[in-house]
């Protein structure tokens, strides 16, 4: 108990000093600090900052009713010829390959006639037909770019042979009998008809091919 009076009988004195030291402390900060700084008031900016208005864009074209109405649309002149012929520019090319393709079926029925071994009457129609289709493609595009095609050239070849073969092939059954022992009869003698007809099975099959790869 004696201990503890004698404690806060120090304490009453320690503390005045200790408080003098810090109010000194504080005079001597303020003194050092004075005239530095800025000691006014800021200024109000939000008054000469300019407000963002909003701008209204007008078109420099003045607007149309109607504009791009299905209805004021012409139609295309589909069915008139100066449209067909020259805004659409017709390929003649397209047409020729495709009148070409149509003789490529009678030109394997004409194969398949010569590899079954088929009677003459039969050749004789098959060979006549293939020959009337492709002399109506000649006559129309002969003289025109399509006539130097090879495709073209290749056709006026298989016409020559199938209508020289189906020439040979009727005279053989007339004239055979009577030309059998002379020089004349051998051109209708069957292993030289039967040569000739291989080698227009070779023709046909190149034409053929090649139809096909231009189509």
């Amino acid at each position: 108990m004696k201990k503890f009076f004698i404690c806060l009988i120090i304490m009453s004195f320690a503390l005045p000093s200790h408080a003098f030291f810090w109010n000194k402390k504080d005079k001597a900060l303020e003194k050092e600090l004075q005239g530095k700084g800025y000691a006014g008031t800021l200024p109000n900016l939000g008054d000469k900052i300019e407000k963002t208005k909003t701008k209204v864009t007008t078109p420099i074209f003045e607007s149309q009713d109607g504009f791009n109405n299905p209805s004021d649309l012409k139609p295309v002149p589909k069915d008139n010829p100066a449209f067909i012929n020259i805004i659409q520019k017709k390929d003649k090319t397209s047409e020729f390959t495709n009148d070409a393709a149509e003789i490529i079926p009678m030109l394997e029925k004409l194969v398949d006639c010569i590899d079954d071994n088929e009677n003459l009457q039969l050749f004789i129609t098959k060979a006549n037909l293939l020959t009337l289709n492709i002399d109506n493609l000649t006559e129309k595009y002969n003289g025109k770019p399509e006539s130097y095609y090879e495709s073209f050239r290749k056709l006026q070849e298989v016409n020559r042979y199938v209508k020289s073969i189906a020439a040979l092939r009727r005279e053989a059954v007339t004239y055979q009998r009577y030309l059998a022992y002379s020089s004349s009869g051998s051109i209708y003698n069957p292993d030289n008809i039967n040569q000739q007809l291989q080698y227009l099975l070779e023709e046909l099959n190149s034409a053929i091919l090649l139809l096909r790869s231009d189509g």
